[in-house]
């Protein structure tokens, strides 16, 4: 029977290391910047498409599945509760977290949404599958980051402390970081981001890294090769020189 870890161990971070906290580590990693999109209709709200949450469940758990368990109307949307199934890839055993998602039944233009003598002839058939699917990512982002789950939130907490590993990113890490700025897709508004939480909180290793890969991701490669620390020197030199 494993130990539970005590209060203390959780505020210190010596919780011992298990193969499971390996699974919640990357799922708690931050989504690649192109899978993030604007919402088409709520303003300032971040969403990653179905699709891309499909894939990362078929790439990470391989064996997953979807039981509706209701369908209803409430006002005027269709709304579905359900569960997803997925296989735990650290000890094969099945796992689930229930979803819940909405879409309103459309009605003819100028129209009150809730007459429904005026709903539109395929209202449903588009509302149930679209309530489906918000209900899918609902469940999907309770696993982690890597799926939204902190997509719109303005305080979140890392998860690298699962990983018991507290050293502080080496002066190495936080130049190679500066480097990748001047290289990186990401946008300047997210980059203020990144370098507030390391100028105020100061970032461990891991987290470091995980910035590193990030921004790695997110190359434009029309830039100069920085793969080797002479490149990044010379880099590093012209921007002081600018």
């Amino acid at each position: 029977m494993n130990k539970l870890p005590s209060l203390k161990d959780l505020y210190d971070g010596s919780v011992e290391l298990a193969k499971e906290n390996d699974l919640n580590i990357l799922l708690n990693q931050e989504p690649k910047v192109q899978w993030i999109k604007d919402h088409p209709i709520a303003k300032g709200v971040k969403y990653i498409p179905i699709e891309v949450v499909e894939y990362l469940l078929t790439v990470i758990f391989i064996h997953w599945s979807v039981e509706v368990k209701n369908i209803q109307v409430i006002a005027n949307s269709v709304v579905v509760t359900l569960r997803l199934h997925y296989r735990n890839p650290i000890d094969g055993e099945m796992r689930w977290q229930d979803g819940i998602g909405a879409c309103p039944i459309q009605t003819a233009k100028d129209a009150s949404a809730t007459d429904f003598t005026q709903v539109k002839s395929d209202a449903v058939m588009k509302a149930a599958p679209a309530a489906e699917s918000y209900a899918i990512k609902d469940a999907a982002e309770k696993l982690g980051k890597l799926f939204g789950k902190d997509l719109n939130r303005k305080d979140a907490l890392g998860y690298t402390a699962l990983g018991n590993k507290f050293d502080m990113a080496s002066p190495e890490q936080l130049n190679y970081i500066d480097v990748l700025r001047y290289k990186t897709t990401i946008p300047e508004d997210q980059l203020d981001v990144l370098y507030d939480e390391m100028n105020t909180k100061g970032v461990t290793s891991t987290r470091a890294a995980e910035i590193i890969n990030m921004l790695e991701m997110n190359l434009d490669h029309t830039t100069p090769d920085l793969s080797t620390q002479q490149s990044i020197n010379q880099t590093l030199n012209f921007k002081i020189q600018d």
